[in-house]
């Protein structure tokens, strides 16, 4: 009935959509607008030639420009925000004043100046009340000015690295990935309007390529009623745009560094009032593209290839339209442990000897989003757009199959994985007096293709060649499926086939909103309403309220917030279709650990989100902002992992609770200097039992554990330094991460109780960096048992003997700081129309040996960067 419903409903919506088109803008993106105006003097008589500043001072956005020959003025492409702007002309006296960009709709200023001399001097600067906004969701305003002098630890996700050290609430994690307030994988992105909320790490999807990006804002706390499904945290991003750029404008970068990274980049903008292009394309070769499980690299090789266009075009004074388009491919090996490399003496069943572990994967992701913009009156703008995203995924095991054995693997697998994500977008906003409505909707389907061939390589994962009776489970060599084993036809080490594995399914979503952000006096109150509708493998429907509330003490600088929403949150896609159905394979069943014979499919949770927060301006060189979060979810989701192999899957939990602070202190630019601090602590507590998706329920006896993206504390410190305008700078980075809780450590449980060590190959004793006394395992020597009193790590926090708990002391990742530099200079010739620039980039200066994770249940190991140096040159025109 509900699928019936959605497809009445939704063609219902998209008829009436296009037949509201029929009326058929300055160009704007889903997350800017314009702020145009007309300058002129007392006698309301045109000035050309006026020189224009727009600026945040927190997020560092500036943009110039100068009127035309009738006093006239564009500034396209402006994220939303405050905004300070100056105007400064031959003869006049400066003018100063604030704008809030917080609609499409665009902004026209009329400005008159004053003639030198006939008033008291307008002082340019920025004050306390630049630096505050007065609005009820906590976010974080990143533009290129800290993309550019920020020191990334990942080149292959760099803004996944950006959002990590940028933004408060984030706990690093590995190949790309973060977590977002103690979720995993909980973030989406809305670049340009387009909602993309399928996971950008490098092991699921291509990353939005950084050089695309011109600022975004990242939202953590409670999200407006246009923000859905996985909403921790909301990037919000708007991309790069040629208009305005009458002379062509851009840039060429090359780079080398360790591991043998190389990279070359160029992007160019040009164009004009009425329209404009900005389109870059780039690559990336390394010989460390994912995080290994070993501080050594083995095997983790990969390259990356990047081309973004982005079109805008002005049909009219009312209608502009909007073509982004990306391709990404990224080819890398899957990088291996020892216990991958070291087959010493193991054979296929030829006598061949194993080679090392040799699986590779390659990605392949296009977008499509074009988008149609009309002024309906000086007050409403309404927006359609389309978009087709498609992922592909293929991972190939060795060519041996066998090689993929380890005592950590005892499959392997091949995977074609395919992901389409099409639709449609429409908005309409409304801004008037003291409200700024926006009414909108998205319909979208998500088409998925699973295709897995899996067969079994280790000849001991079924001993028995004779059933309960003992009769023989082969005749005339062929296997025979239960009493002995529905997995024997498909044992290759007694000549079995591969098993194959089909699933296809199609996930429909149709979101309704309308929200009204309202500003009166020192008041500003966020009201707002979502409606989801989801149609997969189970159907759901939710109402979501989103409230929110600020009040600025302007005397002291000072906002308070509150604010609430109801959370809609659905499945993840990726792997969806085995997590919910591979239970009722009688051949998965058994690899997936299943509790029962029967599947459950992932069905959407549902979230209650509280938020208390402060923001204060001590004088007007420092902000702070803070906020409170409590999040309780239903139906909480996590990932598992088949074995060792890469078909990682969702599965759900009964609920989680995630309460945390999260804040942000920001010194703008005082005299060439400005900094950033961003930290967070979060507790993750999800509570038992499993309720959806296939693997096993882990122990807990209290039925509460804290789940592996809890920490108790990060911080990221960033200094910047650039003594003039035009010469040399230096951006320093701190990071400290207190530790994500880590997997199944060996824990002593009393003190007279040895801590038995056996469950752990020698080469993950040596990951997690165990010791016994003075004595360290080998890969021919593990530990096989320790006394508490001499059992520790150097990599992993274990708690004392007798005091483990799931949920108040369980194992975590050790304390680490990190320390990363960048030293360049942005035009080393001091050239006006061409420049020529050098960045030389230290990551992880003191070499420190740590990890991001032990053992999760999501990725198993891997060790943070090593020390790693970058040398980048590049000419700007």
């Amino acid at each position: 009935m509900l699928a019936s419903y959605m497809k009445s409903r939704s063609a219902t919506f998209l008829l009436t959509t296009f037949l509201t088109l029929n009326v058929v803008t300055q160009a704007q993106s889903g997350s800017s607008t314009s702020i145009t105006g007309t300058v002129v003097d007392a006698s309301g008589a045109v000035v050309a030639k006026a020189a224009v500043e727009v600026r945040n001072p927190v997020s560092g956005f500036s943009r110039n420009t100068v009127t035309d020959a009738a006093g006239k003025f564009v500034v396209p492409n402006v994220p939303f925000n405050p905004y300070h702007v100056t105007v400064t002309g031959q003869g006049f006296a400066p003018y100063s004043g604030d704008v809030d960009v917080r609609s499409t709709v665009p902004v026209n200023l009329n400005i008159a100046l004053k003639v030198g001399g006939s008033a008291e001097s307008v002082t340019v600067e920025a004050n306390g009340g630049d630096l505050i906004e007065t609005t009820s969701t906590f976010h974080t305003d990143v533009d290129r000015g800290l993309f550019d002098k920020l020191p990334l630890e990942s080149q292959s996700s760099s803004l996944s690295s950006l959002v990590t050290l940028s933004s408060p609430g984030i706990a690093a994690d590995s190949n790309g990935l973060f977590h977002g307030m103690g979720d995993h994988a909980e973030n989406s992105f809305m670049v340009d309007g387009q909602p993309i909320t399928d996971q950008q790490s490098k092991v699921f999807s291509n990353q939005i390529p950084l050089d695309s990006i011109a600022s975004m804002e990242v939202i953590a706390g409670a999200p407006p009623a246009e923000f859905g499904e996985k909403t921790s945290v909301v990037i919000n991003a708007t991309t790069r745009s040629g208009q305005g750029l009458t002379t062509p404008t851009g840039s060429v970068t090359t780079s080398y560094g360790s591991f043998g990274t190389s990279t070359l980049g160029i992007n160019v903008g040009y164009g004009g009032p009425k329209w404009g292009n900005f389109v870059s394309a780039s690559g990336l070769n390394t010989g460390r593209f994912l995080d290994p499980p070993e501080f050594t690299v083995i095997h983790a090789k990969g390259n990356e290839e990047n081309v973004f266009d982005r079109v805008d075009y002005q049909l009219s004074k009312a209608d502009s339209i909007q073509l982004n388009l990306g391709f990404t491919r990224s080819w890398f090996q899957n990088p291996n442990s020892f216990d991958n490399v070291l087959h010493t003496g193991q054979t296929d069943p030829a006598g061949n000897l194993l080679s090392p572990t040799d699986q590779r994967s390659q990605i392949r992701t296009f977008n499509i989003a074009p988008s149609w913009t009309r002024l309906l009156s000086t007050n409403a703008v309404l927006t359609f757009g389309g978009f087709v995203r498609h992922d592909q995924y293929n991972y190939y095991p060795s060519r041996n199959l066998f090689d993929d054995l380890s005592p950590i693997q005892q499959e392997s697998v091949a995977q074609d994985r395919t992901l389409t994500n099409a639709g449609l977008r429409t908005a309409l906003s409304y801004v008037k007096g003291a409200h700024n409505i926006k009414l909108g909707a998205t319909y979208q389907q998500t088409f998925l293709n699973e295709n897995d061939n899996l067969g079994i390589v280790d000849n001991g994962l079924l001993p028995s060649l004779t059933d309960g009776n003992g009769s023989p489970c082969f005749v005339n060599g062929v296997a025979l499926f239960s009493p002995c084993s529905n997995l024997l036809p498909y044992d290759l080490t007694r000549g079995g086939s591969l098993f194959a594995f089909h699933g296809h399914t199609d996930v429909k979503q149709l979101a309704l909103y309308v929200q009204d952000q309202i500003t009166k006096g020192n008041w500003s109150f966020n009201v707002g309403l979502r409606g989801d509708f989801y149609n997969g493998l189970t159907t759901h429907k939710e109402p979501e309220p989103r409230l929110g509330l600020a009040y600025n003490i302007k005397r002291t600088g000072t906002v308070l917030r509150l604010s609430y929403a109801r959370v809609l949150e659905t499945p993840f896609n990726e792997n969806l279709i085995v997590a919910s159905v591979g239970c009722d394979s009688s051949v998965l069943n058994p690899l997936l650990g299943c509790a029962s014979s029967s599947s459950t499919p992932l069905s959407p949770g549902w979230r209650n989100e509280f938020h208390a927060g402060l923001q204060q301006a001590v004088g007007k060189y420092l902000v702070f902002s803070g906020e409170y979060i409590w999040k309780y979810t239903h139906n909480a989701y996590d990932f598992s992992i088949l074995g060792n192999t890469p078909i990682f899957f969702p599965i759900a939990w009964d609920r989680s609770k995630i309460p945390g602070f999260a804040g942000r202190v920001s010194v703008p630019d005082l005299h060439g200097f400005s900094a950033q601090m961003v930290f967070s602590t979060v507790s993750a507590r999800f509570f038992l039992p499993q309720v959806s998706g296939a693997g096993a329920t882990p122990s807990a006896p209290s039925g509460v554990f804290r789940i592996d993206h809890d920490e108790k504390f990060n911080q990221t410190t960033h200094l910047q330094y650039q003594p003039w305008q035009r010469g040399p700078w230096i951006g320093f980075n701190w990071r400290y991460d207190s530790g994500l809780v880590a997997g199944a450590v060996p824990f002593a449980t009393g003190a007279n109780t040895p801590v038995d060590l056996t469950g752990l190959t020698a080469d993950q004793q040596m990951q997690a960096g165990l010791f016994c006394g003075n004595v360290f395992p080998t890969l021919t020597s593990p530990l096989a048992s320790c006394a508490p009193s001499q059992y520790g790590s150097t990599r992993v926090t274990i708690p004392a003997p007798g005091t483990e708990n799931d949920d108040h002391n369980p194992p975590r990742i050790a304390p680490r700081n990190l320390f990363d530099i960048a030293v360049g200079d942005d035009n080393l010739f001091r050239g006006d129309k061409y420049k020529w620039s050098l960045r030389v980039t230290a990551i992880n200066v003191t070499n420190k040996v740590a990890l991001y994770n032990f053992l999760s249940t999501f990725s198993g190991t891997h060790f943070l960067t090593p020390r790693t140096y970058t040398a980048e040159l590049g000419f700007h025109f």
